[in-house]
């Protein structure tokens, strides 16, 4: 028989993290704990305010009865989480991982074993002089694919910057991506994106917001930046509604977030409805702890990776769990030999 218990976690960022939606300076977060004959698995859910679907204010409550639930006997696949998707998220995490001997292993795939994934190295919002510092940091560490977030600062100030980045770092030496976070008005979204094109930009995640569909279409149709959605898929059905909207608006790439979507099995079907439409495609962390992050970067191990992947935040908080996790030379990597700290999971 499985038990379910679950822990609070109060994560605090080195400084604050700012996008175009606003600033945040903590993140709370939930451990799920599911035990079974000696085995262990962990799970998070790591709602975010303003983004997630999720009712936090409702959250503990409904932990407390899944909980509840699975000690009664209810299997953990039956649980009724419906508008709940971190703690789909969290329990598919925690349910994957106690099919292992080891607790951290979610997934049977290369990234546990080693092999290391290329990821983008982030540069959170900041005034553009140290946004600027950032980058230049970013790459000196060995990353080669920079993303920006933009869209809450002054527009000419964001180009200049980007300007002289590409100074010292032309495209063929580093690649742009940038992240909107559904900043620009339905106005000047064109000529925004005309004039950010001249430094050779990768993508541009979801330039305006969401639910937009017709006008969505349009600026991926003419934009000559790549467009991903992003916020687009956060709360859309992909079983009923997936297709339909990769179809109607015809994105160059899709963002693929678990904790926000509802987990790797919902994320599973995204990639499958991107591929049949030769949508390409990454994944990126949602603000986890190590432990959210953990699985979902064995999560894209278990899948052919053709592009860096969005999986560098976990050196973002002062009180993260320590892992086995290292980022090195613009990648992350799992070092099965170095040990977890399990002692705030409990």
């Amino acid at each position: 028989m499985i038990t379910a218990s679950y822990s609070i976690h109060e994560l605090q960022f080195k400084k604050p993290a700012r996008t175009s939606r606003g600033e945040m300076q903590t993140h709370r977060v939930y451990y799920i704990i599911l035990q079974k004959a000696g085995f262990i698995g962990y799970g998070e859910a790591a709602p975010l305010l303003g983004l997630s679907i999720d009712p936090v204010e409702k959250l503990e409550a409904k932990l407390n009865d899944c909980c509840a639930l699975i000690n009664d006997g209810l299997p953990v696949d039956a649980l009724p989480l419906d508008g709940f998707p971190s703690l789909q998220f969290a329990f598919e995490t925690a349910y994957h991982s106690l099919q292992f001997e080891e607790p951290f292993k979610v997934f049977d795939s290369s990234f546990y074993t080693g092999t290391p994934i290329a990821i983008n190295g982030l540069v959170w919002m900041n005034q553009t002089d140290d946004m600027l510092e950032e980058a230049f940091d970013r790459m000196a560490n060995g990353f080669d694919c920079i993303k920006f977030k933009v869209g809450a600062l002054d527009f000419d100030s964001e180009c200049r910057m980007l300007e002289s980045f590409r100074k010292r770092y032309p495209a063929f030496k580093a690649e742009i991506r940038l992240d909107a976070n559904g900043a620009f008005s339905t106005d000047d979204t064109l000529e925004k994106l005309r004039e950010l094109s001249r430094f050779e930009i990768h993508s541009i995640e979801q330039p305006i917001k969401p639910k937009q569909v017709e006008w969505l279409f349009e600026v991926c149709r003419k934009s000559p930046i790549p467009i991903a959605l992003d916020e687009e898929l956060i709360g859309a059905d992909v079983y009923s509604e997936g297709d339909a909207l990769l179809k109607q608006i015809q994105p160059q790439f899709i963002i693929l977030k678990p904790t926000l979507l509802g987990g790797f099995k919902a994320s599973d079907h995204w990639v499958h409805l991107a591929r049949k439409q030769a949508i390409g495609w990454w994944a990126t962390s949602a603000l986890e702890s190590n432990i959210g992050l953990n699985a979902i970067a064995q999560w894209c191990a278990t899948h052919q990776l053709q592009l860096p992947q969005g999986l560098g935040t976990g050196s973002l908080y002062t009180n993260n769990i320590n892992s086995p996790l290292t980022i090195e030379a613009g990648k992350i990597s799992y070092h099965a030999t170095a040990l977890w700290n399990q002692s705030l999971l409990r």
